[in-house]
């Protein structure tokens, strides 16, 4: 099922949580809401839910107006941080119950909640209660429990974070499992980057309400709309530099420099920041106006490849070296830059130029 959200807006008192918000969610796909905390994408998803009204805006299911939709009438299956089971039910108790609420037959809602279990991996401990149960264990009754009842929509509001790391990974690969099995559209909600890089079809960022850029997750990463989607997104996070444009290239207040086609097409004086993700610096060999001359602070191994801490033109900066350059601190290098994953931006607004 296709989700449409037209000029989405949430308002609590005189805060803005959610601010004309409008995107398309594709039918059968796992797109994930990402942004830091605060930054509406909870709203979002009880706006879809049902549970929080609308200030304005609507919202659409395929072709289906459902802005105004009680939440029992919208086919959504929903799971929380907390997983919210039954403590007094088995796990066949708490996938049934909604089964119960819809007055299905007791033969078919064992038959349906024998089935979600199976698909969960939980069929061999149906009898058990939360209170024996791991937390994954707990977090795959709880997608059961939504699935049982053939939503249209699942809803996922940060259902991992509760986990330590081992589990987390675990179940990320799950629900992406169980998604693609059921083909359910799919909305998770996470401030993970990691998390919705690895398992979304889409991303769609959001930032203070807003939002930043809907895409596929390495277009989000190679094509960042803006300054905050280029510093979101990363581990290390993007190298930025401040400076401006003089005579065709890029100049820092102390005058190191570098010079790249496009940066000729600015206007003279500009002030701008160049952002460089630490896999796209390369070793050049001598002095070169497209070059960055840098010191080498501090180096440390990871596997085949360093982590090295240089300086240019009084800003630290990261960058992936190859092991065997056997960099030391207080090399005097110069960096090239790759065509992939070097961006200019606006100083004041951060919108992208380059």
């Amino acid at each position: 099922m296709q989700v449409r959200m037209e000029g989405l807006t949430k308002h609590f008192g005189a805060t803005r949580a959610v601010q004309d918000f409008t995107v398309t969610l594709a039918s059968g796909e796992l797109v994930c809401l990402l942004g830091p905390s605060g930054c509406g994408k909870s709203t979002v998803l009880n706006m879809l839910s049902g549970i929080v009204p609308v200030t304005a805006g609507k919202i659409y299911f395929d072709e289906e107006d459902v802005t105004n939709l009680p939440p029992e009438q919208r086919g959504i299956g929903l799971v929380f941080q907390n997983y919210a089971l039954y403590p007094h039910m088995t796990v066949m108790g708490n996938i049934t119950f909604p089964l119960e609420i819809q007055k299905v037959p007791p033969r078919e809602r064992e038959a349906r909640a024998r089935e979600m279990a199976d698909l969960v991996h939980m069929g061999g401990l149906l009898a058990r209660k939360p209170r024996q149960l791991s937390g994954g264990q707990q977090q795959r009754v709880a997608i059961a429990r939504a699935l049982v009842k053939n939503p249209r929509l699942l809803l996922l509001d940060e259902p991992l974070s509760n986990l330590d790391a081992r589990l987390r990974l675990e179940m990320r690969e799950e629900i992406r499992r169980i998604q693609q099995e059921t083909r359910v559209t799919t909305i998770f909600v996470t401030h993970d980057q990691e998390e919705a890089m690895s398992i979304s079809d889409h991303i769609v960022l959001m930032k203070d309400g807003f939002l930043q850029q809907h895409a596929a997750p390495q277009e989000l990463y190679n094509q960042p709309a803006n300054q905050f989607v280029a510093d979101f997104l990363g581990n290390p996070p993007i190298n930025n530099f401040e400076g401006s444009i003089s005579g065709g290239c890029f100049v820092m207040a102390d005058g190191a420099r570098v010079c790249l086609p496009g940066f000729a097409a600015l206007k003279e004086g500009q002030e701008v920041r160049l952002a460089v993700r630490a896999e796209s610096f390369v070793l050049a060999e001598g002095p070169a106006g497209d070059r960055l001359a840098c010191r080498v602070d501090s180096v440390y191994q990871m596997g085949k490849e360093e982590m090295a801490v240089l300086t240019f033109g009084g800003t630290p900066l990261r960058a992936y070296i190859p092991s065997e350059e056997g960099l030391k601190p207080g090399d005097q290098v110069h960096l090239g830059l790759k065509d992939r994953g070097v961006f200019l931006f606006d100083s004041h607004t951060g919108e992208r130029y380059l």
